[in-house]
């Protein structure tokens, strides 16, 4: 690292350790007091950065690799529900990242040189980007979401229909009973099959299977004004899915980890949005400059992560078809 670039001043070292701590704090004001110099502050901000983005990176990793056992037990179910994403949309959202991940990078480029309006249009231009980003999510959660893509059981029943209709005027003259207990004979027989508490242990191999549907495992629909359950295969529900009644079962599943990492991702863009407005504020009042530019590069650097995140994101959801 530079002296220039750092602030450091070669010429205070050479007086050595002991007598260099307080003529450096007086020449730099941004000089912590724990640190003997600028360059030893860069260099401690920017390794506590490196450590941070390291812990983000197996943060989404974890659900990089729940999305890699979904996709390989379903198959066909992520290949058939990418279909319902905008590959417009994730496209535009694409370059628009990499169109920002750039101006942050002249942003830092231009605090290293002291210019400061360029310094200030390049962060402008960062967030406007993560603010267009954000707008286009939102149309995309917005159609989704209206549409009944959603995640969970909800997804197999549709919100407005006559089922359900029917299900709200059943709960209405319903009257209030507590459920019934089951029977417990007064002496029961010994057994020698092993137990947990009063219920015998069960072979896996004795347990019924999942109700079977068209290419792959059918899924348990809730009446959730009843509180019952029972296995139904999806196209028997009338007017489910966009009315599309050939959609494979367990599609709520591609849903469920395409909201968990587009959203997370999406909060990290908040996130980042909050930051680059902090620069901005400090950029306008001059605090950056080439003996100070820190913030600048280690906000630089986490937008680059969330940027190269969403490029990972892009094919796995929006180009699988």
């Amino acid at each position: 690292m530079s002296d220039v670039a750092t602030g450091h001043d070669s010429h205070g070292d050479a007086h050595g350790s002991g007598h260099a701590h307080s003529p450096e704090h007086a020449k730099y004001p941004f000089l912590a007091h724990h640190f003997d110099t600028p360059a030893q502050q860069f260099d401690s901000a920017k390794l506590g950065m490196w450590l941070f983005l390291a812990t983000e990176v197996l943060f989404f990793g974890a659900l990089f690799v729940a999305y890699a056992v979904l996709r390989s037990r379903f198959p066909e179910v992520f290949s058939y529900a990418s279909h319902y994403l905008d590959t417009t949309m994730g496209g535009i959202n694409t370059a628009v990242l990499i169109v920002s991940s750039l101006t942050m990078a002249l942003g830092v480029y231009f605090a290293q040189r002291g210019r400061k309006t360029a310094l200030l249009i390049c962060l402008w231009l960062t967030m406007a980007g993560a603010a267009g980003f954000l707008v286009i999510k939102y149309f995309e959660y917005e159609h989704k979401i209206h549409a009944n893509l959603v995640w969970g059981p909800g997804f197999y029943v549709p919100p407005h229909n006559t089922v359900g209709e029917l299900e709200a005027q059943q709960l209405a003259h319903a009257p209030a009973a507590a459920p019934a207990a089951l029977p417990v004979p007064m002496n029961p027989a010994p057994s020698a099959q092993p137990t947990i508490g009063a219920h015998p242990v069960v072979e896996g191999s004795a347990i019924k299977p999942a109700s079977a549907g068209p290419g792959g495992l059918g899924a348990g629909a809730v009446n959730s004004v009843l509180g019952e359950s029972h296995d139904i295969i999806p196209h028997q529900l009338p007017s489910a899915h966009l009315e599309d009644a050939a959609m494979p079962p367990n599609t709520h599943m591609f849903f469920a980890i395409y909201y968990a990492m587009t959203g997370l991702h999406g909060f990290h863009v908040i996130v980042g949005m909050v930051v680059i407005g902090i620069l901005i504020f400090r950029a306008h009042r001059g605090d950056f400059g080439p003996n100070y530019y820190t913030p600048v590069d280690l906000v630089g650097l986490y937008w680059h992560i969330v940027d190269l995140v969403w490029i990972f994101l892009f094919p796995l959801f929006y180009l699988i078809h």
